[in-house]
């Protein structure tokens, strides 16, 4: 008797774990976070525990380790799909993509618990996808002291994946499995709203949490606007009420955050940038690095509550704007390329700070700059969130890729566009741009000298296309996404990040002594271009003086150059032309 009764105690002690298994940030009273396999195996209770919560394998990443997608949802259904055919809205959540920053991670563990103890409650319209640490790699690179401007926890992993990549700038040129694991895992759940958990880098200030939401002039449509007007300052306004007031991320670091600030600039390269191409409502969260990391855990926690309130109260609202914005851009032809803070237009908002100040560094002798605790206030300061478009394109009515840039039309792939391919050669009229002007980086950045202020121009002309190669129609979801990614002068196009560099090398050439007959009787034959020499010559001193100049511009003009040199090859198909 004595036996089964503690068998049966037992039982109903692993199962009272199994519901609500301690945290070994709870444990250690919010010194610690969680590792990598403590992270998974916690999930993996819970998931075996309860029928409301599971695990999906998909992708692999850089460092060899598979990803695990936790997903909950009160009926048990765990296919998007049906989700969204029941118009439930979905949420995503990443934790770890700088592991370094942890604060994510411990509050996704305690709050799949509460949800599934009913602690706190999950509504009915709502289902959540968390991916529970997103840099395995970083993560599994313990250390200390990588992380010299924050306040804990005791240890922590490290910001570079097993590249060394950022991947908070890896989400369209997806140098990382770890990226192309995430572009799988994004479409298959094609969520609604991104939250992105991270810790600030900055000024100092009294808040806690401060928060980055997509720039709302790039989302744009009826969702850009109603993020802006509507669901953010419900936002701000909940955690006020839970006593984590909350401010706009502070984008100021060694200057005076009580002067104002301009709004956090997100290209696509970035988590709320890349989800914005698809009308996802991106939210990063930026935990304050001095505030103490329980904190920061427990504010995270709190954010996360409020989303998940918040996104069920305007659920309907938020899946109608986002499901008109995709319909409406499959008929769109401008779209907006290149940004810059619109600085005729502004907000006002209620910052609480403390006052910077100056006194003689210890170690340099120097001014150095700090903020005193002892002088703290609270005043509204400028807060410019607004852009305009200084560049824009005309959507074409399909691109083409020849099937030889294999990289791109993965990532293309990978991205759910959809495609047809040429069943035979074929020579078709497109438009083509050149590259007239480029500026590469001098310095590497995320493993790419980066093409940047380009330039092109444009003509059309018959080129032949192969049997295979791929035809990309423009009206489709992804309309956005191609746009950006295809179009050469896009922030974080293809081409911006080298993906077809080849093209800006000549391959073939001439030695001067054989093309100097040969470009003299090519101008015998063709006295159109010597005018055109001769004009130059006299128009340019330096040019004049410059033999060399003066063959390869003869060389330039003729048949001889090669055409694919500086002919960006993704070509414009326009059925008007």
């Amino acid at each position: 008797m004595k036996g089964s009764l503690f068998f049966l105690l037992s039982l109903l002690s692993c199962f009272a774990f199994s519901q609500s298994p301690i945290t070994p940030f709870e444990k250690s009273d919010g010194k610690e976070t969680a590792t990598y396999s403590e992270c998974i195996n916690y999930y993996k209770k819970l998931d075996h525990a309860s029928n409301k919560i599971s695990i999906k394998i998909m992708g692999m990443s850089d460092a060899g380790y598979p990803y695990h997608v936790v997903l909950y949802s009160n009926d048990g259904q765990f296919n998007p799909a049906q989700w969204h055919a029941k118009h439930k809205l979905v949420l995503l959540v990443i934790n770890g993509i700088h592991p370094g920053e942890p604060d994510g991670v411990d509050a996704c563990m305690m709050l799949i618990r509460d949800l599934n103890n009913g602690k706190i409650k999950m509504p009915g319209n709502i289902a959540l996808a968390i991916i529970p640490i997103y840099n395995i790699g970083g993560a599994l690179n313990r250390n200390s002291y990588s992380r010299a401007n924050q306040n804990g926890p005791a240890s922590y992993g490290f910001r570079g994946n097993s590249q060394n990549l950022d991947l908070n700038r890896d989400f369209t040129k997806s140098d990382s499995w770890d990226s192309r694991s995430f572009a799988e895992i994004f479409h298959w759940l094609d969520p609604d709203i991104q939250l992105d958990n991270h810790v600030s880098d900055g000024a100092d200030y009294s808040y806690t949490m401060t928060l980055i939401s997509s720039q709302y002039d790039k989302l744009g449509g009826e969702l850009g606007k109603y993020s802006h007007d509507t669901f953010d300052p419900m936002l701000y306004k909940a955690m006020e009420k839970r006593s984590w007031p909350m401010c706009p991320y502070v984008n100021v670091e060694d200057e005076d955050p009580g002067k104002g600030w301009q709004q956090f600039y997100d290209p696509p390269r970035y988590s709320s940038g890349y989800a914005a191409l698809f009308h996802t409502l991106g939210f990063i969260a930026e935990t304050h690095m001095l505030k103490p990391f329980k904190d920061r855990v427990l504010s995270t926690y709190t954010l996360m509550q409020c989303l998940i309130d918040e996104a069920s109260a305007h659920a309907p609202d938020i899946l109608e704007r986002r499901r008109n914005d995709i319909l409406a851009d499959e008929h769109r032809t401008q779209f907006d390329l290149k940004w810059e803070p619109d600085q005729q237009r502004e907000d006002s908002i209620s910052f609480k700070g403390y006052i910077a100040a100056y006194e003689i560094s210890e170690v340099t002798g120097r001014p150095r700059l700090y903020y005193d605790h002892n002088r703290p206030f609270e005043k509204n300061v400028p807060y410019h969130d607004y852009f305009k478009a200084t560049r824009t394109v005309e959507a074409p009515d399909a691109w083409i890729i020849p099937q030889g840039w294999h990289e791109v039309l993965d990532l293309l792939k990978r991205n759910n566009v959809q495609f047809e391919r040429l069943n035979k050669d074929t020579t078709l009229n497109v438009q083509t741009y050149h590259i007239d002007e480029y500026h590469p980086l001098p310095s590497p950045y995320e493993k790419h000298h980066k093409n940047m202020n380009t330039k092109v121009s444009s003509s059309f002309q018959n080129i032949k296309f192969l049997k295979g190669d791929y035809i990309i129609p423009a009206n489709q979801s992804k309309k956005r996404f191609l746009v950006e990614m295809l179009e050469p002068t896009g922030d974080d196009s293809y081409f911006s990040w080298n993906f077809f560099d080849a093209i800006l090398q000549q391959k073939e050439g001439y030695s001067d002594y054989r093309w100097e007959d040969l470009a003299a009787e090519w101008l015998h034959q063709h006295p159109e271009l010597r005018s055109a020499l001769d004009e130059k010559k006299s128009s340019d001193s330096s040019f004049a003086n410059n033999p060399d100049a003066q063959l390869a511009f003869v060389y330039k003009h003729s048949p001889f150059y090669e055409a694919a040199h500086l002919r960006y090859p993704v070509y414009r198909l326009l059925k008007s032309h």
